[in-house]
């Protein structure tokens, strides 16, 4: 089979994942299309604002779209076609599965953030480790999806008036839209720009996949199934379970139920959840696999890509190669595009979990700026630290915030006699993935790796019979109202 067979094919199986795995999920959940949503019972003109469903779908895109499923699939394909796999089998099994449960889950709880969907599945205990754990995860995003933006712009020296302002200029620049986007009202920013966001997004992917047919690129030329088994990482790194904490967006990413809140504050029916939720990761999966294709095919070889440089570089030398210079430059303002999108909802997301912690009335624009000024200190602050550390601990965070919210998940469809293993299963995975990694890796405990897999594949274990014996008995912390 070609390499441009390999790549329809990865792209007709998410496009399956969503018509056939989606559609199971919704009907295991049990949507209710009769139920009123919380944007038509609680209104506020600020966070809980009735959208169209374009608009809500392209924002929640948008929201978990960020450089997750560029820099990601580029640093995963490092590891060879085994990167294919995981992005399209990751998102249709584990990462649309766990946006859409957690996105309605949210729903149903009066668009609860996502401590509180924690709290009322896994117990206050867990909840009060979460929200310091989100509050991190989400600071550390706006500060990464302000790091690699500002950098991709300070690169552009084609465009004389851009050439000029240097990466702090942009970074500056790049947090002061951060602030207006969190305290304004959710339609007067966001729901206005993100169609021109959008519009740059799907100019970026389809067109560079056009040109790098077009123009005689052999696609996928190592691709097979022996190099998607057997292909190592340039520099020794196993793909287990590295592969599967490099690319984190595009196939699952725990942030994505940070964000699914502030979509569920804004719909009108459950019947929209399938296609807000499981779809915007489905679409975003398709973006992780358009990049890994980019990256095997234009460099040939995990080791050319490997030797290319920063997913920066590669990101800006592979739109300019394909699309000219003109084009090149939209292709790359729309990557700069994808983290802003992302790190503005960060911060906001920041900000309503601690309106709803300290339940602070959010109408008086004085109550958003005191809370937004720490988080915003705190961003620049991470902006220091070099970026590939802070990315290094944002993708372990990241995934082990999946775990959690996975295993929620499963807590309240085991409770309500459903089918749970659609996220009870996922959630083993992941868990053992995170531990393995977090004890094996230098940032973590250093240990060797089938000691550190022994420990992965033993907590996983020991949480799927904590799980089975007690997911379906556990309280619904009585202040559950709606669900």
């Amino acid at each position: 089979m070609s390499g441009t067979a390999y790549f329809f094919l990865c792209l007709a199986l998410l496009v399956a994942g969503y018509a056939v795995y989606g559609l199971a999920a919704e009907k295991i959940f049990g949507i209710d299309r009769s139920r009123p949503t919380p944007a038509q019972t609680i209104a506020d003109g600020m966070d809980y604002v009735a959208m169209p469903m374009w608009k809500i779908y392209l924002i929640q895109f948008l929201n978990i779209a960020g450089l997750g499923p560029v820099f990601g699939p580029i640093l995963g394909a490092q590891y060879g076609p085994a990167a294919l796999l995981w992005v399209v089998f990751g998102c249709i099994f584990a990462g649309a599965v766990h946006d859409f449960v957690a996105g309605m889950i949210s729903l149903r709880y009066r668009g609860a953030s996502y401590p509180e969907v924690i709290a009322r599945n896994l117990g206050h205990y867990v909840m009060a480790f979460t929200v310091l754990f989100c509050l991190a995860l989400l600071v550390m995003v706006g500060a990464v999806f302000t790091s690699g933006p500002a950098g991709l712009l300070a690169s552009i020296k084609e465009v004389p008036i851009l050439s000029d302002i240097p990466f702090w200029g942009w970074a500056c620049l790049i947090f002061a839209y951060y602030m207006c986007a969190t305290v304004l009202p959710i339609n007067t920013l966001i729901g206005r720009i993100y169609p021109f966001f959008g519009a740059l997004l799907i100019f970026m992917a389809i067109g560079l996949m056009v040109a790098l047919f077009s123009q005689g690129y052999q696609v996928l030329p190592t691709v097979n199934l022996d190099t998607m088994l057997h292909t190592q990482h340039p520099k020794g790194l196993p793909i287990w379970p590295g592969l599967f904490i490099v690319i984190a967006c595009g196939a699952i990413s725990g942030f994505h139920a940070t964000q699914s809140p502030m979509m569920a504050r804004c719909m009108t029916s459950e019947g929209q959840g399938r296609k807000v939720f499981y779809g915007a990761m489905i679409a975003e999966g398709v973006i992780g696999l358009v990049w890994v294709t980019l990256g095997l095919s234009f460099y040939n070889s995990p080791e050319a890509l490997a030797a290319a440089g920063t997913p920066a570089v590669v990101v800006k030398k592979i739109s300019v190669e394909l699309l000219g210079p003109a084009g090149g430059l939209l292709a790359i303002l729309g990557v700069v595009v994808l983290p802003i999108s992302t790190g503005d909802t960060a911060f906001r997301s920041a900000r309503m979990l601690l309106a709803d912690r300290f339940q602070l009335d959010q109408r008086p624009i004085k109550n958003r700026i005191l809370l937004s000024l720490p988080l915003f200190a705190a961003g620049i602050g991470l902006t220091l630290i070099d970026f590939n550390v802070i990315w290094r601990y944002f993708g372990w965070a990241n995934q082990t915030m999946a775990c959690v919210c996975l295993w929620a998940c499963a807590v309240y469809l085991a409770r309500r006699k459903r089918f749970h293993w659609i996220c009870s299963l996922p959630a083993c995975f992941m868990t053992a993935v995170c531990i393995t990694f977090i004890c094996n890796a230098k940032i973590g405990f250093g240990l060797p790796m089938d000691t550190a897999t022994a420990i992965g594949a033993g907590f996983a274990a020991v949480f799927l019979v904590l799980f089975l014996l007690r997911g379906r008995t556990m309280p619904d912390n009585a202040f559950e109202r709606q669900a």
